[in-house]
């Protein structure tokens, strides 16, 4: 199951899709809208997305982290205002043990920060505003936001579909 949706994610959900009786280990990620980045108030995160294109790569993503390792996924991503607090994104994953159901996830939640189109605006608590640049440095685990030192820098190069804001 991969989805989209412009509504709060229901978690149940995605576990009940990712569960499977044949597999002992189940792992979720859920990651929120936090109240600073860079060290400023953030009043709420905005997300686009190029929805065909995205469930498209999602679908992807789940494929082949199932036959990499033998597990059942679940992936949902926001669209919209998310505000501070709630979820964004959010990855189950079932395996048969606990190792694989962790390797999984982090699988699933890595190549869709590094491939899915979907794009994030942050708007901060004094009205400014921040696009994410699309170019994750994998080698540091971080994304760069457009501006930042170092901008487009890191061991990928950015991907035509994730060179920048939605027109």
């Amino acid at each position: 199951m991969v989805a989209l949706s412009s509504i709060p994610l229901d978690l149940a959900t995605l576990v009940q899709a990712a569960t499977d009786p044949e597999h002992g280990g189940l792992v979720t990620f859920i990651g929120s809208t936090r109240r600073e980045s860079d060290r400023r108030p953030v009043r709420t995160l905005v997300y686009e997305a190029y929805e065909e294109l995205a469930l498209r790569e999602l679908q992807a993503i789940a494929e082949e982290a199932a036959a990499r390792f033998g597990a059942r996924l679940a992936v949902a991503h926001r669209t919209g205002r998310v505000p501070v607090g709630e979820p964004s994104v959010a990855v189950a994953a079932s395996a048969p043990g606990r190792p694989e159901a962790f390797a999984a996830c982090r699988y699933a939640i890595d190549e869709l920060k590094a491939r899915a189109p979907i794009w994030k605006q942050t708007e901060f608590a004094d009205g400014q505003t921040t696009w994410l640049d699309g170019c994750q440095d994998r080698e540091h685990g971080h994304w760069a936001e457009e501006g930042a030192p170092g901008e487009g820098q890191g061991p990928l190069p950015r991907a035509s579909v994730r060179g920048g804001r939605p027109a």
